[in-house]
């Protein structure tokens, strides 16, 4: 396959969406996942957010990151002041509403009546979760890491609790998320579903890999 090249030069030339979309592309296929939220008034908010990341498992930490504060962030504020959040996949049937919650709403709106998702509260977890997603989190503000070089903010959170479809946990602890319909996306507003090539053993120097199969708890 020819390549062609973009240089550092030719990309701060480019114009400010063109840039956007590219470089947000050329990271490669990307989780997306939908942070549910609410204030102390009972404000409700749900957000798209595909800068989500694992940071460790002991531990559970996930993070992500969050544009400058420059302008009201609801689900930054909500989360500080509350301490908790919720983070769910998105499947095949909810990506188009997912994705219309990148949209600004003032902090009155709550974007699941929006979009016709329904906020969804359980076992005394004080965050919102999505009713129509498959596996969902609960989550406990740990950390905010300004980042000085662009203005974003890393958030850090503690795993709280994981609901997950009942077929889909494998013996090993490995949740088939690809089971569970979680699709993925790339670039700002290109969504994918998936199709699993295999998966592999763990790799040690000197003995080749192997393909395991998939053995689910009954």
């Amino acid at each position: 396959m020819m390549q062609k090249s973009i240089s550092l030069d030719q990309i701060e030339a480019m114009d400010s969406r063109e840039r956007v979309n590219l470089i947000n592309a050329i990271v490669g296929f990307k989780c997306v996942n939908l942070i549910g939220t609410v204030d102390t008034l009972g404000n409700e908010n749900l957000a798209v957010f595909s800068s989500i990341i694992h940071l460790g498992s002991n531990p559970a930490l996930i993070g992500f990151i969050t544009r400058p504060d420059s302008v009201e962030r609801h689900t930054l504020s909500n989360l500080l002041e509350t301490g908790s959040y919720t983070i769910n996949h998105i499947n095949s049937a909810i990506y188009k509403q997912a994705h219309q919650t990148a949209a600004r709403y003032d902090k009155s709106t709550s974007e699941f009546d929006i979009t016709g998702l329904h906020a969804l509260y359980k076992d005394g977890f004080t965050a919102p979760f999505v009713q129509e997603s498959n596996i969902q989190m609960a989550m406990k503000f740990k950390q905010k890491i300004d980042i000085e070089l662009n203005g974003t903010i890393l958030i850090i959170g503690e795993v709280q609790a994981i609901y997950y479809p009942e077929d889909c946990l494998c013996v090993d602890g490995f949740i088939d998320i690809e089971k569970a319909d979680t699709i993925t996306c790339s670039g700002l507003d290109s969504y994918h579903s998936t199709v699993r090539l295999d998966r592999l053993s763990y790799a040690v120097p000197d003995k080749a890999v192997r393909s395991i199969n998939l053995n689910y708890v009954e």
